[in-house]
């Protein structure tokens, strides 16, 4: 089954009882949202509100809320997709199996995007901003945003669709500065494909055009956030995972898109921005209000009877982790021929993806040295750091395979490898003054922060702690010690008043360990807020910790030091409480949680899904 419009989506989810429809009308201010998180939560279906209260339009959500939902729509050509971009990643495949590869240039071909007559297509029909669903996720959001758009940009030196990046940045449709049905806000860093797009239009003065594409077939969606081999359009992608070229006209200049439900067009002019944000994000709290690009509304248009997609994000895992899920299935062995000697990287989606990296590489540059240490996953580990959005990440623990099977996805087991080997006095690299996610207020400032790498390779050195040592049990200013995992132990500190006072109340710490003689066996020790918290589960323990702290001025250690400018330690300490210039995380409004429990009571639309 392939479908050309997001309807055919709808109706063929429902048929084979993936898709539930909401009758009631449902507000959405907070409503919508708080309904969507607590079916996705439950692993529940997907959504389509028939009844949006202040819209005449239908939504649907969690269309992507598990993997397997979104390998059903994708179902009839997910291998030939596969295909093609394993082909793209590895030339040479098709000389060493060309029977094997013969149709993939053909579907390649047959993709490639369609023009169809300029001036204004038969099915679309001209609105305005304020007749869309104004859907507020968080309570403390600036605004109603777009959370699924296409957002459709030109190449100003290349014009064409061919040199045009189709990427996913919200948009924020009301709130703050932003004149009604005039102006939309669009979220973006700079070295994303429509960042270039605008600096080249800023240096010929002149304004950048931007369609917003939203809805259409579900493959629209999902092109807009795929990583893409060298030389492989967006919209190429979209038409062979719809099964369908991607169908485009022209109107007053903009492009659109012919097959989606609503299109937005407008100017983005040299040097305008207006605040946008907040807005509820995907490390679980907010993004602040931050001066960003303003698109000046040119003109909306709508099929009939289109239905307007959307998700929710907040801490992970969300819809958005099924996103990445089939991301990294379709193109997985893309960073394998991008870094040579990787296996394997993990962007961990309980840390917020972008904190926290696991890889796995290879350790051939000293094979008959008697002691074993880190030399090629160090080359390694600086690839992975200057890669694409990998280069947003703070912490990276990369290892090499050596004796067994490694799997980063299985956390305790990979966290417990490198603790056992890691030499703490040698394997420890932070890089300081640098780039990290824009949505990550952990750092000095917007976008900047530090990194750091744990690298481990070899022998295994120690046995770990597999209960709270007594060396960390009644310590002054520390107490409730916690075990987290083997060899790493997380106690409860003093509220985090400033960093100075910080670094003293981590001396204090120091000297206390130190005075209860070596604590070899718990390598790793988390100093946090609520240490039950911290130690009730793994996700817990990988959010708390890398969402809230900053290598360069968090990583504290017993015994720390400089070796020939080298940091070392020999039990590193990581500062994970909440510090007062970090964003506030996202919390659900208990009075909308009881509002839209009448949905889920008998007669609602949603009586008999399972809840957790």
């Amino acid at each position: 089954m392939t479908y050309r419009s997001l309807e055919e989506c709808i109706v063929d989810l429902e048929r084979h009882g993936h898709l539930v429809r909401i009758r009631e009308e449902v507000d959405p201010h907070l409503e919508m949202a708080a309904i969507h998180l607590k079916v996705f939560e439950a692993g529940g279906p997907a959504l389509l509100f028939e009844n949006v209260k202040g819209s005449r339009f239908r939504a649907v959500s969690n269309l992507f809320g598990t993997v397997e939902r979104s390998k059903f729509i994708f179902r009839d050509t997910w291998e030939s997709v596969q295909n093609v971009i394993a082909l793209r990643n590895d030339p040479m495949a098709a000389f060493k199996n060309p029977f094997k590869h013969v149709g993939t240039g053909l579907a390649a071909w047959k993709a490639l995007p369609h023009k169809q007559a300029d001036g204004k297509p038969v099915a679309l029909q001209e609105i305005k901003i304020s007749d869309l669903p104004f859907i507020k996720h968080w309570q403390g959001d600036g605004g109603a945003f777009v959370t699924l758009p296409q957002v459709y940009s030109e190449n100003p030196d290349k014009p064409g669709i061919m040199n045009a990046n189709l990427g996913m940045y919200r948009v924020q449709l009301n709130g703050n500065d932003y004149v009604t049905d005039q102006e939309v806000g669009i979220h973006y860093q700079i070295h994303r494909g429509i960042g270039i797009h605008q600096d080249k239009a800023n240096k010929q003065g002149v304004p950048l055009k931007v369609s917003c594409f939203i809805g259409g077939p579900p493959a629209h969606t999902l092109s807009a956030v795929m990583p893409l081999p060298e030389g492989m359009s967006e919209l190429t992608f979209a038409g062979l995972l719809s099964g369908h070229r991607f169908r485009y006209s022209y109107i007053d200049g903009f492009c659109v898109s012919n097959d989606a439900d609503f299109v937005i067009t407008g100017e983005i002019h040299p040097g305008e921005t207006k605040p946008e944000g907040p807005f509820g994000d995907h490390l679980g709290y907010y993004s602040l209000t931050h001066p960003f690009p303003v698109l000046r509304v040119h003109k909306v248009y709508a099929r009939p009877n289109a239905i307007f997609p959307f998700t929710v994000v907040g801490r992970p895992p969300q819809e958005d982790t099924a996103f990445g899920a089939l991301i990294h299935e379709l193109t997985g062995g893309a960073i394998r021929q991008e870094i040579p000697g990787v296996k394997e990287v993990h962007a961990v989606d309980d840390a917020g993806v972008h904190p926290l990296l696991f890889a796995i590489g290879s350790e051939r540059y000293t094979p008959y040295q008697p002691i074993r240490q880190p030399a090629e996953t160090l080359t390694i580990a600086n690839r992975i750091l200057g890669t694409g959005q990998l280069s947003l990440a703070k912490y990276l623990f990369i290892t090499a395979e050596e004796d067994r099977p490694l799997d980063t996805h299985r956390v305790e087991e990979f966290m417990t490898y490198m603790l056992e080997r890691i030499d703490l006095r040698r394997d420890i690299h932070f890089q300081t003054n640098t780039t990290i996610d824009t949505l990550d207020y952990s750092g000095t400032g917007l976008n900047s922060g530090s990194k750091v790498v744990f690298a481990a390779v070899g022998e295994k050195k120690r046995e770990l702690c597999r209960e709270v040592p007594e060396a960390l049990q009644g310590l002054q200013g520390f107490g409730n010690a916690r075990l987290v995992m083997p060899g790493i132990v997380a106690v409860q500190g003093s509220p985090f008043s400033d960093y100075k006072a910080s670094v003293r109340d981590i001396e204090l710490l120091c000297d206390a360990i130190r005075a209860q003689g070596p604590l070899d066996s718990c390598p790793m020790i988390i100093v946090c807020d609520d240490s039950e918290f911290m130690s009730a589960t793994t996700s817990n323990f990988l959010w708390a910790t890398f969402t809230r702290s900053n290598p360069s001025h968090d990583i504290h250690g017993v015994n720390a030091g400089f070796e020939n400018k080298h940091w070392a330690c020999d039990n590193a300490i990581i500062d994970a409480r909440s510090k007062p210039h970090q964003a506030p995380p996202l919390i659900s409004d208990p009075t909308v949680a009881k509002n839209i429990e009448r949905l889920f009571e008998k007669d609602g639309s949603l009586h008999g899904i399972r809840l957790t």
